[in-house]
């Protein structure tokens, strides 16, 4: 059996189930998954905001850099990389800078689309429960 196909066997608590079955679980169980899935979400949208924070820096200094390229290329500017300050100039940096913000972004989208399926999956598990948000 693939790992899809198991998945698709078991209930939300992990039980075997059968083609059109619904397991029995108690409210207990219920509320303890809703509550991992809430946590699942509330941790993404902390790294989100974290890496949203990252990103608005990673653009202000950016900014900075283009703007002393335009003036003097060859003007130095420090960079910290794995907790050591490094002299650099500021067309050695920015080509660096604008790869990792570009990294950065592509990894909020993909957090944000994570988040986005979390949610729908939270959403249709609660629908599937009855549940309300007070009711956990």
């Amino acid at each position: 059996m693939s790992s899809a196909a198991a998945a698709a066997a078991t209930s939300p608590a992990g039980q075997a189930v059968g083609k059109g079955q619904r397991v029995q679980v108690t409210e207990q169980e219920i509320v303890q998954i809703y509550q991992g899935k809430r946590n699942e979400l509330q941790a993404l949208a902390q790294k989100i905001g974290e890496l949203e924070g990252e990103a608005d820096e990673h653009k202000l200094v950016i900014e900075t850099l283009l703007e002393a390229r335009a003036k003097d290329p060859s003007r130095k500017c420090f960079r910290l990389i794995g907790g050591v300050l490094v002299e650099r100039t500021v067309k050695d940096v920015l080509p660096a800078l604008t790869g990792n913000s570009d990294g950065l972004k592509h990894m909020l989208e993909l957090l944000v689309k994570q988040y986005a399926e979390k949610e729908k999956d939270l959403q249709e598990f609660t629908r599937e429960y009855g549940m309300t948000n007070a009711s956990a």
